[in-house]
């Protein structure tokens, strides 16, 4: 297996896993009072679902890039 590919799946599970925190982050009740009065989340969560967003991206592209 290719280094690639194998940093493709690293990247795939850190943002699985970055992901799942965010999603886990947007159901906490401080959370949920603050988008209430604000009508966003806070920096933190942000950073976990943009960031994970981004890695799990790039870890599929990795892995579905040819050559």
């Amino acid at each position: 297996m290719s280094t690639s590919r194998l940093v493709g799946i690293g990247l795939l599970a850190l943002g699985a896993i970055l992901l799942y925190f965010g999603f886990n982050a947007t159901d906490s009740a401080m959370e949920e009072i603050g988008e209430a009065f604000t009508g966003r989340y806070s920096d933190e969560t942000m950073m976990y679902l943009i960031g994970g967003g981004v890695a799990a991206a790039a870890g599929l592209f990795m892995l579905l890039k040819k050559g």
